[in-house]
């Protein structure tokens, strides 16, 4: 057996993108049919958020849907002799914590901050690392008409991060091209961006200023139920939202990075041409069986093994067919570590 120190010129790092359909058959990037549970909306967690799935045997769950007040709107009192302490603003405080990482930050959606939100939370299963910036297209439907999103990302020269990563603008538009016209954004800066694409924890949230009446020349007339003693269900009409419309669309791709290690070995003409295996020594004597063996020894390189500095064996690589050796040649074999 020979051994070779490896040095840094043997090495080399890539990194590549794969992405694939987000949902259940992942060979398909959209859903067109969307269900939910009534035993779920009618439980104890239906106050919280919704469960969707993209079949009626709900067999095939693709993301919650939930919304958040700061105040609390939108659902009944935890306690009535408690104000402000809520299903919804519980939510608020969870999306608070992950997204913005400051119990005292507002969520501002295009320059207009809200005190309320719908979220779009895909599952966790649907993705391996996140999702991919330009692909989505989502139809909301409202009272007055349907409205296509999608996010900013291949419109902005420079990309926003927070506590939960990259943060992207939720605008008219769809795969990723924005419908212009509201000051080329594709939003009104009255009511602010229809809400926020974070790729990097597979979320949508929504503005509701956006999306509800306000939203001059943009607005589909959707509005979440507020009062603090409400027992409406605002998740249950994102979900109508989504689903009601005629052309009911949810397109969106995951995104994965593959890190590649490259390692080079550079068998040289002098290295690697004797062997150790029984059929090239005595057993007895240890000499050379052959004697053209001593002067022309041929070998075949099968494997390569990995060693750390202690010796001991990390990974080995298999050729793909035995790699002809002897004085009159050098090798350069490429091994490939995926993770």
């Amino acid at each position: 057996m020979s051994f070779n120190q490896l040095v840094a010129d043997d090495f080399v790092v890539s990194a590549d993108s794969i992405t694939a359909g987000l949902w259940t058959d992942s060979e398909i990037p959209t859903i067109t049919t969307f269900f939910t549970s009534s035993t779920q909306k009618n439980g104890a967690s239906g106050n919280y958020y919704l469960n969707v799935f993209s079949n009626e045997t709900t067999s095939s769950l693709e993301f919650a849907v939930t919304y958040g007040n700061q105040y609390g709107s939108g659902s009944e009192l935890y306690n009535s002799i408690v104000n402000g302490k809520s299903y919804t603003s519980t939510i608020y405080g969870q999306y608070r914590s992950l997204v913005l990482g400051d119990e005292n930050a507002n969520f501002v959606f295009g320059g207009v901050t809200s005190s309320d939100f719908w979220a779009i939370s895909v599952d966790r299963n649907r993705y391996k690392e996140g999702l991919f910036p330009g692909s989505t297209t989502l139809l909301i439907s409202g009272s007055s008409g349907v409205i296509s999103l999608t996010d900013n990302s291949n419109a902005v020269a420079s990309v926003e991060f927070n506590d939960a990563g990259r943060v992207f603008q939720l605008v008219s538009g769809s795969a990723g091209t924005v419908f212009t016209g509201r000051n080329n954004q594709g939003y009104s800066d009255a009511s602010g961006s229809y809400g926020w694409f974070l790729p990097d924890i597979s979320t949508y949230l929504l503005n509701p200023r956006a999306l509800g009446s306000l939203a001059s020349g943009g607005g589909i007339t959707l509005n979440p139920v507020t009062g603090s003693n409400s027992d409406d269900q605002n998740p249950a009409r994102l979900f109508s939202a989504i689903s009601s419309s005629d052309a009911a669309t949810f397109t969106a791709n995951s995104e994965e990075t593959i890190t590649s290690d490259y390692i080079f070995v550079r068998p040289r003409s002098s290295e690697y041409n004797y062997s150790e295996n029984p059929s090239f020594i005595s057993g007895s004597t240890g000499e050379v069986l052959f004697s053209s063996f001593i002067n022309n020894p041929t070998t075949y390189i099968t494997t390569v093994g990995l060693y750390n500095d202690t010796n001991e064996l990390l990974a080995v690589a298999k050729l793909s067919r035995p790699l002809k050796k002897d004085f009159t040649k050098e090798a350069l074999i490429r091994i490939k570590l995926d993770f």
